[in-house]
């Protein structure tokens, strides 16, 4: 608590010192002298920007010192100019008028510039990024399968994300990074638009929800450190930025496509700017007959957002996010019907997954000065999924004449985050400090029961009020504080402290019986039981932050950050003829540790090369105990992951000294090593073994060319073997674990787009590699889920 006292109290009195500032003020005007409304004038570094009024006027407050004045205007140059303030100044910038050739120079080399991957800045938005292991994936900069959301070849810049390919139209997402399981995505803090869209953020931080990649702008991805702002995940933030509204009353864009196995996608899009509003929404749908026997899907995808400038310090949004997708489940393989070849082959024709997802937000931006700024991001989510199916073990008969399970979760839940970012001068060094606060509270009701013996999608129980195994509520709240600051020591160097308090509760509440059934399937015994558990628990996180400009594009650093995560309703309570659940389990605890160097190491070389230290204390997992075939589902021990994540791209013109306005060719490199392995546990045959799902090599090369509206991506995978439990072990006759075999893969990405048209095509699984990357131990299984075979698709759009 003392620590805690010393370190509010310093940040806070640290904020309270400023330096003197000044106002540089003047006009925008056009070569002929006349006003240029609604321009932007900004001090980029600050994150300071002020429009000009009706007759050309703007007006900064900045600190004292040396800056750059940027201007920008729709159909003008944009213009820079260097101000060393000492005092109130008066500057005046003159536009010349845009020409089309300058703004095709401009687009193509900014293309150049990111080619699809770049990182936050310091101070970005609403967030502290200095001195944290992050990385910003410019959507529209490369050529990819966005049109089935293909998680490996988006994230293909990314380095040390082991990526589940679960189904082949991307309807959900599982990626993890660091040795952390992929499982929807469960060990990353998911957002879009910067606030929450997972089931539950603390009971069930799973993501059935992925909004249209056609539709997102950026991803941005932070690391272990970013636990200190958005919360107690291992594996990070994963932030989904859509796209914003264009400076025109009304811009439609169609896109059409169709793929191998029946894929259609139709996707539209509207936004605009009208007066002091902006607007912009979207509809996907999807449909396909999947390349499995039994794995059709229909998905509806939409989204709105308004937004309106109240006044020149006020702008608010209101946003809504809508989900509905039905598909068929074939169900898992065993092994030895994946070495057989065939595997389109279904053993389930009677297993059923939907999803219904309504997402709502309000955004509260107010600018108190040029220093101080204040965002509220109010959520609330109202959503569902339901399973329904056989889940015993996939290397037993469906009985077709037996009740189906149905497992349906209903989740309402509420949250409203708060950041103020204020900057300030220390010894005449800007510095930046971030304070915030988070209110939640979710709610989880799940049930499990039978339902009926037909092969349809009935989502209904046969006994609603008497369920056959659970009745369950998951109430969970959580209360959180947050600082941060951005501390500039010198013009290179800067120090990041931060803190995070954390107060969390989690309930389970409810019914759940006990049926014994002798070997003929006859009920011996059944006993129905009640639970009624709280946890209650209150943490402190630290964290401390360095970096150090070696030049101006080149920057090393160097982070510790504390973590923590609470246990989930799935660990209080579970029903699954394949696990079962340690009544004793509790929360994980730990650290994060990243070095590394980053950016332009030569003028053709960008480089992200890092190591990185994760020590994770009582690892939930599962074991599968000597002479048993049931799972056990249990804290297995702790564990250390060790590892080096490499990311290198080379421009290949510009290292032979033939770089062009128009073309760009380059290829990149991204490597991790990780060894991961499990240092202590009660469990003997446990201590020394490899942590499951990490394959100790991840390779992705790729090449990628642009000529003017033309961009092509050629990339190719490799992960090597990995273990699917604690135990390690090789092989089980139920698939449930057993190794996953190393494997490659190639995609190739076509996308030429001359305004106001676009095509897009694309081979995936170029090779037609047979390979799989997931035992699953309930749905969408039990038992291996193959990877898609080689697959096309082709896209027509326009823009209006």
């Amino acid at each position: 608590m003392k620590r805690i006292l010393y370190i509010t109290t310093l940040i806070i009195f640290v904020g309270q010192v400023s330096a003197q500032t000044y106002r540089a003020y003047g006009k925008v005007l056009t070569t002929t002298g006349d006003p240029i409304e609604n321009a932007t004038v900004f001090v980029e570094e600050l994150n300071v920007k002020s429009n000009t009024n009706g007759k050309g006027y703007f007006q900064l407050e900045l600190p004292e010192g040396l800056h750059i004045l940027e201007v920008f205007s729709m159909g003008s140059n944009a213009g820079a100019q260097q101000l060393d303030l000492r005092s109130d100044t008066e500057i005046q910038f003159v536009l010349s008028e845009f020409s089309e050739d300058l703004e095709e120079v401009e687009i193509v080399s900014q293309r150049q510039k990111t080619n699809g991957i770049s990182r936050l800045r310091a101070v970005d938005g609403f967030g502290i990024y200095e001195a944290k292991k992050n990385e910003l994936i410019v959507m529209d900069d490369f050529a990819a399968n966005k049109v089935s959301n293909n998680a490996r070849q988006v994230f293909a810049k990314v380095p040390g994300l082991n990526i589940w390919e679960s189904d082949f139209a991307g309807l959900q997402l599982d990626i993890a990074a660091r040795g952390l399981g992929p499982s929807r995505t469960a060990n990353f803090n998911t957002r879009q638009n910067g606030y929450d869209m997972s089931a539950d953020a603390l009971g069930y931080p799973e993501s059935y929800y992925m909004p249209a990649m056609q539709a997102v702008d950026r991803i941005e991805i932070v690391r272990g450190a970013a636990s200190l702002q958005y919360g107690t995940q291992f594996g990070g933030m994963l932030n989904f930025r859509l796209k914003q509204a264009p400076d025109v009353p009304i811009q439609l864009n169609v896109e059409q496509a169709a793929g191998s196995f029946g894929l259609y996608n139709s996707f539209i899009s509207a936004g605009g700017t009208v007066g002091k509003a902006d607007y912009y929404s979207y509809y996907q749908y999807r449909t396909g007959d999947g390349w499995r026997e039994n794995s059709g899907f229909d998905s509806h995808l939409a989204f709105s957002r308004i937004g309106l400038q109240a006044t020149d310090k006020l702008k608010l949004g209101f946003e809504y996010s809508f989900l509905d997708y039905k598909a068929q489940q074939p169900g898992g393989l065993t092994d030895d019907d994946f070495t057989s070849g065939d595997l389109s082959k279904s053993r389930r024709n009677r297993n059923w997954f939907q999803v219904t997802w309504n997402l709502f937000a309000n955004t509260i931006d107010y600018r108190f000065s040029d220093r101080t700024k204040l965002n509220i991001r109010t959520f609330g989510l109202f959503s569902g999924r339901d399973a329904l199916g056989n889940l015993e073990q996939i290397d037993r008969i469906d009985d077709p004449n037996s009740n189906r399970t149905l497992i349906s979760d209903t989740f309402k839940n509420f949250g409203s985050e708060a950041r103020l970012l204020h900057y300030y001068d220390v010894l005449g060094k800007r510095s930046a400090l971030l304070f915030g606060a988070r209110f939640y509270n979710g709610m989880t009701d799940r049930m499990q029961g039978n339902a009926s013996n037909a092969s349809d999608a009935d989502f209904t129980f046969l006994n609603p009020e008497d369920l056959e195994d659970f009745d369950y509520q998951f109430p969970s709240t959580n209360y959180s504080f947050f600082m941060e600051n951005v501390f500039n020591v010198t013009d290179r160097f800067s120090i990041t402290p931060g803190i995070r308090v954390e107060h969390i509760q989690t309930d389970a509440k409810g019914t759940w019986k006990q049926t014994v059934k002798n070997f003929s399937g006859e009920v011996i015994t059944e006993n129905t039981f009640s639970d009624d558990k709280s946890v209650v628990r209150s943490r402190a996180l630290f964290g401390l932050g360095l970096s150090y400009y070696l030049t101006n594009d080149l920057n090393m650093y160097a982070n510790y950050s504390d973590n923590f995560r609470s246990v989930t309703f799935s660990d209080l309570r579970l029903n699954n003829p394949n696990f079962l659940l340690d009544s004793l389990i509790s929360d994980e605890s730990g650290f994060n540790i990243d070095l590394g160097i980053r950016g332009q190491l030569i003028s053709w070389l960008n480089v992200d090369l890092s190591i990185f230290y994760l020590k994770y204390n009582d690892r939930i997992g599962v074991v599968l105990p000597s002479g048993s075939t049931l799972l056990f589902r249990t804290n297995v021990g702790d564990s250390r992951h060790f590892g080096i994540e490499t990311f290198a791209e080379l421009d290949i013109l510009k290292m032979v000294g033939k770089e062009r306005e128009k073309t760009a060719l380059s290829i990149f490199s991204n490597l991790s090593l990780i060894n991961a392995e499990y240092t202590a546990s009660e469990d003997a045959s446990i201590r020394g073994r490899k942590v499951e799902y990490v394959p100790e090599m991840m390779l992705r090369l790729g090449l990628n060319y642009s000529w003017r509206d033309l961009k092509a991506t050629y990339q190719f995978s490799y992960l090597s073997d990995q273990y699917s439990d604690a135990t390690n072990s090789t092989f089980n006759p139920n698939a449930l674990t057993g190794l996953i075999p190393d494997y490659h893969v190639m995609d190739i990405s076509v996308e030429y787009a001359p305004d106001p048209y676009k095509v897009t095509f694309g081979v995936n699984n170029l090779t037609n590699q047979k390979y799989f990357t997931r035992r699953a131990e309930s749905y969408p299984g039990p038992g291996i889920i193959p990877a898609t075979i080689r697959s096309y698709y082709v896209s027509l759009g326009i823009k209006i």
